[in-house]
């Protein structure tokens, strides 16, 4: 789902990089819509569960804190502080972590994330149903749906956002994702012009129709999506101010500085009432002795960028959780890079227990492992020898005649340390490098450019399922920065979409497989997700692998325990 290349070092006792929902059943015609979440505070993902607070932390801390925070006044208000990007609110355009994360605030899809669970929970649409073969999925929207502005929110709304995504002109981030809806793909790369070949349809006003090329159990999965939102008419206007977009979520954008954003609670969202927050407050700064400075005064409840974790007065805070997420360098099959043996060469020629250092959790595949997924030989032995016959076997002989290696990177100690590590061991079998560093605001842009061989990103899934790790290496996928190009790794990528269960996971694999044997992906380290909130002040916020966490069910608990004391549930 969304990229981050900053690096952050834990004065911690390690070191480690920084940088997905589950599958559930559709909810069927006429069935209830999954209860609001409590107001009390009383989280549980099956009756009976408790609070998961307990086990918030999953690597050891230091538990030394030298006083506690500032306790909030106003709690209706809630403050959170990101890295320092600049914040694009056309979620048509956007794929960082930060901006997803501010979505769900905005906006509302037919289905949302459970913040506990990640599973797919109605939002905009009630209910819905899907077709015995499994390929058509017809859901209804809610009738008190609204924007912010009063107007009705209708099944139309879905399917002009859709079709904008899937405009060729756009060539929106995500809008491969839609590749499995019937005639989108077509559509989106202008082999035809007709709308009415996407397999979206409004048979009445409140009824969106969707029709799939073939059964997807995740498809109500990739729902929670941003880039599966509507859109307001008025903002598919060329002249639509997108700073202040008219949206459909829990909160809407009543105010801009140059330090952050304001958004206020949208009192016409149809489940309004289970929304505590009154204000939300976003700050953006890449300094990290500010973001503990916010938190230290109690200003801040929540730092999801850049901190001085030694700044903190009360580490008790800080949050570490296993992730979905990679982070990996890839070598573009460009020029005679083509050639995966070439890339074979590179991959085989690099030092990768060096290169991978004391990364707390060092990859050697792409997809992180979840379960039922096979085990597969991952990219973790160096061997120069080969990697000299692959050159000559290709027509290169000690690289002779190939072209200058680009390597394209952020300023960051650690991507400097990887990619000088990188260029010596390519540098050792003939070829020659440069080292290009970019500023972190044109970075992705300057990924789309052609001047380049090796890039590096952290990739973190949108879903609990390879398939968000392995779309994006299709020839047509504008996701594939690598500009892969293979027909074999596009055999089995279709083949995947005809199977299910395990059968469907060991083709996956095969793909992946065939990325890493063809070198096309140097995976590095999967990435934990660190936050710093407060969890005995805040409730409603809760760790999990995609690290996404919706507003909506932000609130503040009634009272926060002192450090050391221990809570006691009352019986009456």
């Amino acid at each position: 789902m969304k990229r981050t290349i900053r690096v952050i070092v834990f004065y911690l006792g390690f070191l480690f990089f920084m940088g997905s929902c589950k599958t559930a059943p559709g909810v069927q015609e006429g069935q209830e819509p999954a209860e609001s979440l409590p107001a009390d505070g009383a989280w549980s993902a099956v009756p009976g569960a408790e609070q998961p607070d307990g086990g918030r932390i999953i690597f050891p801390l230091p538990g030394n804190y030298a006083e506690s925070r500032s306790p909030s006044t106003e709690r209706s208000e809630l403050t959170a502080v990101f890295s320092g990007e600049e914040v694009e609110l056309d979620f048509r355009k956007s794929y960082l972590a930060s901006e997803a994360q501010i979505f769900t605030a905005l906006y509302e899809g037919l289905v949302s994330y459970h913040p506990l669970t990640l599973e797919p929970v109605p939002a905009a649409a009630s209910s819905w149903r899907v077709s015995e073969d499994k390929k058509v999925w017809t859901f209804t929207i809610r009738q008190n749906a609204r924007f912010w502005n009063g107007d009705p929110l209708r099944a139309q709304d879905f399917r002009a956002a859709w079709l904008s995504m899937l405009d060729p002109a756009r060539q929106t981030p995500y809008s491969s994702l839609f590749d499995i809806i019937e005639g989108a793909r077509d559509y989106r790369l202008g082999k035809t012009s007709d709308p009415l070949t996407v397999g979206v349809s409004v048979p009445g006003e409140r009824t969106l129709e969707v029709r799939l090329n073939a059964p997807v159990s995740f498809f109500a999965s990739m729902l929670c999506h941003h880039s599966f939102y509507p859109i307001h008419p008025s903002m598919l206007e060329p002249t639509a101010n997108w700073s202040n977009p008219v949206s459909n979520g829990p909160f809407y954008v009543s105010g801009t500085d140059p330090d952050g954003i304001t958004l206020s609670k949208n009192e016409l969202y149809w489940d309004t009432g289970q929304v505590p927050l009154k204000k939300i407050t976003l700050r953006f700064t890449d300094d990290g002795d500010e973001s503990a400075a916010l938190w230290n005064s109690g200003e801040a409840h929540w730092l999801a960028g850049s901190v001085n974790y030694e700044a903190l007065r009360d580490n008790n805070g800080i949050v570490l959780n296993p992730m979905f997420a990679t982070y990996y360098f890839f070598i573009r099959s460009i020029g005679p890079w083509k050639d995966h043996r070439l890339r074979r060469a590179l991959a085989l020629a690099l030092p990768w227990e060096t290169i991978r250092g004391d990364a707390l959790l060092p990859a050697k595949t792409l997809v992180y492992p979840i379960p039922g997924y096979p085990e597969i030989a991952g990219m973790e032995k160096e061997d120069a020898e080969e990697a000299r016959r692959l050159l000559e076997e290709a027509g290169y002989p000690k690289g002779v005649g190939l072209p200058e290696v680009v390597i394209r990177i952020t300023p960051s100690e650690e991507h400097d340390r990887i990619a000088k590590l990188m260029a010596a061991a390519w540098m050792n079998l003939g070829v020659t490098v440069k080292l290009e560093v970019v500023p972190y605001n044109r970075y992705f842009q300057s990924l789309k450019e052609a001047n380049y061989n090796i890039g590096s990103t952290t990739w973190i899934g949108d879903f609990a399922d390879p398939y968000t790790f392995l779309q994006m290496w299709r020839r047509d996928s504008n996701l594939n920065d690598a500009l892969n190009d293979d027909q074999d790794y596009e055999d089995l990528m279709d083949q995947s979409m005809t199977e299910d269960g395990a059968a469907r996971f060991a083709t996956l694999s095969k793909a992946e497989q065939m990325l890493l044997d063809r070198g096309t992906v140097l995976p590095i380290a999967y990435n934990p997700a660190a936050n710093v909130v407060d969890t005995e002040e805040v409730d409603g916020w809760f760790p999990n692998a995609l690290d996404i966490h919706p507003f909506k069910y932000f609130r503040f608990k009634a009272f926060k325990p002192l450090p050391g004391v221990a809570r006691a549930k009352y019986t009456p």
